[in-house]
Formats: C-alpha cells, sequence, structure tokens
C-alpha cells in the first residue's frame, strides 16, 4: 500500500471534487457485494468517491476497513463521503501518477 503526502491528498481531492459517487452504503452496511462493488470501480476509475447514507457516525472507520479490504489509500472523508484511491495495475493506464510523482518531487525540495 502506498503512503500518500498531505500534498497527494490534496492534488487527489481535487480530483475527486467533480466525480459522482459510485458506491452507496446503505441500510446493510459495508457488505461483501459493496467491498466488491468498491474493488471493480477503483480497477475501472482508480480514484472514486463513496457515499454514506446509513452508518454516518462509523464512516471513517467503515471507510479505513473497506479501503484495506480493497488495498486501497483513504484520501479523505468529507462529509457522508470518502474518497478512495489505488493506482491502476498497469503503469500506462494510471491517470494521476504524474501529479502526484510532480508533488512528491516538491515536497522533497
Amino acid at each position: 500500500m502506498i503512503e500518500l503526502s498531505s500534498k497527494q491528498r490534496k492534488i487527489l481531492e481535487k480530483y475527486a471534487q467533480p466525480l459522482q459517487s459510485v458506491v452507496i452504503v446503505g441500510q446493510n452496511g459495508v457488505t461483501e457485494a459493496v467491498e466488491k462493488m468498491t474493488d471493480s470501480a477503483l480497477t475501472a476509475h482508480e480514484l472514486i468517491k463513496i457515499s454514506f447514507n446509513e452508518f454516518k457516525d462509523e464512516k471513517r472507520d467503515l471507510a479505513a476497513s473497506l479501503s484495506k479490504a480493497c488495498s486501497a489509500v483513504l484520501v479523505r472523508v468529507i462529509g457522508n463521503k470518502a474518497i478512495l484511491y489505488r493506482p491502476a495495475e498497469k503503469a500506462d493506464e494510471r491517470k494521476y501518477e504524474k501529479a502526484l510523482e510532480k508533488a512528491k518531487a516538491k515536497q522533497s525540495i
């Protein structure tokens, strides 16, 4: 699992801002079906939003466990939405890698 700096998190938040939620946690909570949906959404998009319609008090813990189950990074929980990131397996399909590397290079200077 990768570690993100605060600058990298900010960049991913910026890219996630216009995105619609692709996974919704409802009355059944984080089920196996939700984990599978999250995993496939991460494979397709790399960066996704998850909405919490229920379990709003436990959203941070649920988002962290969901990110761990999908080998993703929890970027941030804002309101009742969580942002998850997992780079694409193929290097040429990674959409955000250049921006993240640029932020990492600036931070090390």
